[in-house]
């Protein structure tokens, strides 16, 4: 049993969950909370680390629960030290970072893509992936500088959709959507400025929709480059939407037409 906050071990973890550049560096990151754990396949899975009470109760239920994977049973107080929340459920584990194809993505006979940019709030990438997954987008394409989606909160935002949900991070964004538009893909803005509302367009062919900064929405850049700038209706004096609620709404428009279709 690890009994000491100063096990390399528990150090690798700490920083891993601290440093978006030493998860870079080693291709990997921190799950946490039963419902990630359980969702993680055994190969992606590098070593967990369990309290003796998780340990017990799980095996007590299922003798062979941890065969097929590495773990370390760690004092719960260490345990607690490594989270990133306050109250963890017993299990945090270290595991591979998934690579996606941009290619892939931009040439999918039915492209629906998400463009992501300098989207800096955690919660709301993580609120975003779990949404699209839900609304069957095909792929998120993720700007540069934008939230690191293996941040913890991020991760657990996500609630294992992080686990199904194509994404790839693009250096140049305006670039990447100009490729896009070579392969056939309507690049859709959602803007204040736009004349249109978003559900008098139709979206039924491949398709990509920009959300942009929380604080300064989308570039001059990117709105120059998107083929039409869209906007959610609304009342009173709110001016606009949580980046997460603006993308759902938009996601949703789009799934329903395709759905429908």
């Amino acid at each position: 049993m690890i009994t000491s906050s100063s096990n390399s071990q528990i150090k690798n973890l700490i920083a891993l969950q601290k440093k978006a550049k030493i998860r870079n560096s080693q291709k990997e990151f921190v799950i946490e909370g039963i419902k990630m754990f359980e969702e993680t396949d055994s190969d992606n899975l590098i070593k967990a680390y369990v309290t003796e009470s998780f340990y017990n109760d799980k095996v007590q239920g299922n003798p062979s629960y941890f065969d097929s994977f590495a773990y370390e049973i760690v004092a719960d107080k260490v345990l607690c030290e490594a989270a990133d929340t306050m109250t963890p459920q017993g299990v945090l584990a270290i595991v591979k970072q998934p690579f996606y194809n941009y290619q892939e993505l931009i040439t999918h006979s039915e492209a629906n893509l998400l463009l992501l940019e300098d989207v800096r709030d955690p919660g709301n990438m993580g609120t975003i992936i779990r949404t699209a997954e839900g609304a069957g987008v095909t792929g998120i394409l993720i700007s540069k500088e934008s939230v690191d989606i293996f941040n913890p909160k991020v991760v657990r935002s996500t609630m294992g959709a992080l686990y199904r949900m194509p994404f790839v991070y693009v250096e140049d964004f305006v670039g990447a959507l100009e490729e896009m538009k070579k392969q056939g893909i309507t690049i859709y803005a959602s803007h204040l400025a736009a004349k249109n509302y978003y559900d008098e367009e139709v979206y039924t062919r491949k398709t990509g929709i920009i959300i942009g900064n929380e604080a300064n929405g989308i570039s001059k850049e990117a709105s120059a480059a998107a083929d039409c700038l869209i906007k959610i209706p609304m009342e009173g004096k709110v001016e606009s939407l949580n980046a997460g609620v603006a993308a759902s709404i938009l996601m949703y428009e789009v799934y329903r037409q395709k759905r429908n279709r």
